[in-house]
C-alpha cells in the first residue's frame, strides 16, 4: 500500500456514481488499461465505499477483461474473478491467487469530492 503522501500525482478517473457498486470499469491512464473497481464494504457497522485499481489485462487469458470480472472475497481478501478462466486477482495487490507469476500491477486509488482518483 502507498500512503497519500508518497503519491506525487493523482489522476481523476470518473465520478464514483459512474461505477455501479461491486463492479468495475476500464480506464485508459497513461496509455495503460486500468481496471477500476467500486466496492461496498459491508463489514462493520456501516457500508463504506472503497475503490481499487489493477491492470485490466489478464495474462492467464491473454485478454483485457479484468474490469468485467465478478467482485467478491476469498477469506479476508477482496478479489475479482476473471471472466474467462476465473482466476482470482487481489484488488489491493494485483496478485493472481492461482498463478502468482501472472499477477498484475496495482495502483493506489481513493475517493475525494465524489470522484475516483488513481495515484501515479
Amino acid at each position: 500500500m502507498h500512503s497519500d503522501q508518497q503519491i506525487k500525482h493523482w489522476i481523476p478517473v470518473c465520478d464514483l456514481d459512474d461505477i455501479v457498486p461491486n463492479t468495475g470499469v476500464c480506464a485508459l491512464i497513461a496509455e495503460q488499461q486500468v481496471a477500476v473497481f467500486h466496492v461496498i464494504d459491508a463489514a462493520g457497522d456501516g457500508r463504506e465505499a472503497r475503490v481499487f485499481a489493477i491492470g485490466n489485462y489478464d495474462p492467464n487469458a491473454e485478454a483485457a477483461v479484468l474490469s468485467r470480472g465478478l467482485v467478491g472475497s476469498l477469506g479476508e481478501r477482496i478479489v475479482v474473478a476473471s471472466p474467462i478462466y476465473k482466476h482470482h486477482f487481489d484488488l489491493q495487490t494485483g496478485e493472481c491467487l492461482e498463478e502468482p507469476a501472472n499477477s498484475v500491477a496495482a495502483w493506489p486509488a481513493r475517493i475525494a469530492d465524489g470522484k475516483v482518483w488513481i495515484g501515479a
